[in-house]
């Protein structure tokens, strides 16, 4: 079992508590994600969806994209979109879209996206509990 990070502590609403390039600050999901995304991106699944995705639908769907057509970069990157929306999160980096930073490097974003969730404590292990209903907050305004 890992002990949270310094740098893995929730900050403000509006913010995200680590950082697009900081994958290394958890080398376990970071060796994980590059090996099998798939399982990564079903935890998130899970969790934005408020468990009407299960790890295993979720994460068999985005290896049927990865392995036939390529495209599990756009349909991951509509979990980021609920994620940033669900904590009133901006976009990252340099106000990218979320498809552009999945396309650009989907693993960093799965990562970070993953590390997102565990600081706001959510359990993370796969087949783990369902995490709590989480509340809608208004979207990210840039004023």
């Amino acid at each position: 079992m890992q002990k949270p990070k310094a740098q893995m502590q929730p900050r403000a609403v509006g913010q995200w508590t680590t950082g697009l390039w900081d994958c290394f600050s958890d080398l376990g999901n970071c060796i994980a994600t590059l090996c099998c995304p798939c399982i990564t991106y079903g935890q998130i699944a899970n969790i934005v969806d408020q468990g009407k995705t299960s790890v295993f639908s979720g994460g068999r769907n985005y290896a049927i994209l990865m392995y036939f057509t390529c495209g599990c970069c756009l349909y991951s990157c509509f979990a980021r979109s609920k994620l940033r929306y669900m904590f009133n999160l901006p976009p990252s980096p340099c106000g990218c879209a979320d498809c552009l930073v999945h396309t650009c490097c989907e693993p960093c974003a799965l990562c970070q996206e993953y590390r997102e969730l565990q600081s706001r404590g959510f359990d993370m292990a796969v087949g783990g509990t369902r995490a709590p209903p989480l509340t809608r907050l208004a979207p990210y305004n840039r004023s």
